[in-house]
């Protein structure tokens, strides 16, 4: 008898302790999503300075990235104001991989772009008709620790105000508390994805550029972001039609609005989740 009544207590400490894991859940949820507003875009111009990325037949891919950033920023700037743009660098300067995820770090960013420009080992007569079109990255799943990392000292839990009395209950040291940072990680994978397949659409169905889709890949400066992350390859730079079109303003134009109709996009998706 004594037996089955511990046998009993153990049992219903157990759906106890499941019970409160799932509405503390549940509650932390409902939290989120009534304290977040999307406010800061972080956009991010590859390589620069003593780093000057691929190259075609006669530009830099760090020339490249910068002036769509710039456009970028602009037709943000023009067409949502309410929305605050952060670059990683506004001139030909070298900034390091991890100072440019700290930058959307430290200001708390709800988006980062790292723009880019592909380019094939084949020589240029081989790629002609071959590698061409966009690609969008994001973090590799095996680089989950770093991003855990990267959310641990940086998440959004922290920064907000009076975080201690809307999470009553939450600590950091306390090792439950990584099913938080955990959803967090998994939340902002899902929206990573998410951006990237808009900004894919509107590539493809706008533009009528190839793509090779939304892939993963293990680039340090998204595992490093603690929020939805996507690297843009704009296209092939070694590639003498595609670098002719990242380099004319018709090109440029329509990559930086393309990049600015998937943001409002998913800006949309995101406020209905």
């Amino acid at each position: 008898m004594i037996k089955k009544a511990k046998n009993l207590k153990v049992f219903i400490s157990c759906i106890l302790l499941i019970y409160f894991i799932l509405t503390t859940c549940v509650v932390l949820g409902k939290q989120i999503k009534h304290a977040f507003r999307f406010k800061t875009v972080v956009i991010d111009a590859g390589h620069g300075g003593k780093d000057p990325g691929a190259h075609g037949a006669y530009s830099l891919e760090k020339n490249v990235a910068l002036a769509i950033a710039k456009k970028v920023r602009q037709l943000i700037t023009d067409d949502m104001p309410d929305i605050n743009v952060i670059m990683t660098r506004t001139t030909d300067r070298f900034i390091e991989l991890n100072r440019r995820s700290a930058i959307a770090n430290e200001n708390n960013a709800n988006l980062f772009i790292s723009i880019h420009c592909n380019s094939s080992p084949e020589g240029i007569a081989k790629i002609a008709d071959k590698q061409k079109g966009v690609m969008l990255l994001v973090y590799g799943y095996h680089r989950k620790g770093e991003q855990m990392e990267a959310l641990r000292e940086n998440a959004s839990i922290y920064i907000e105000k009076d975080y201690q009395k809307n999470y009553a209950g939450y600590n950091e040291k306390d090792p439950t508390s990584m099913i938080v940072l955990n959803a967090y990680m998994q939340k902002y994978r899902k929206q990573s994805i998410l951006f990237g397949e808009l900004l894919d659409h509107e590539f493809v169905n706008n533009d009528g550029r190839k793509s090779r889709g939304v892939k993963e890949q293990g680039v340090l400066v998204l595992a490093h972001s603690a929020m939805p992350a996507v690297l843009v390859e704009t296209g092939y730079i070694n590639n003498p039609g595609e670098e002719k079109y990242l380099n004319s303003k018709e090109g440029q134009d329509e990559i930086a609005h393309s990049i600015v109709r998937a943001i409002k996009k998913y800006k949309e998706e995101i406020g209905t989740q």
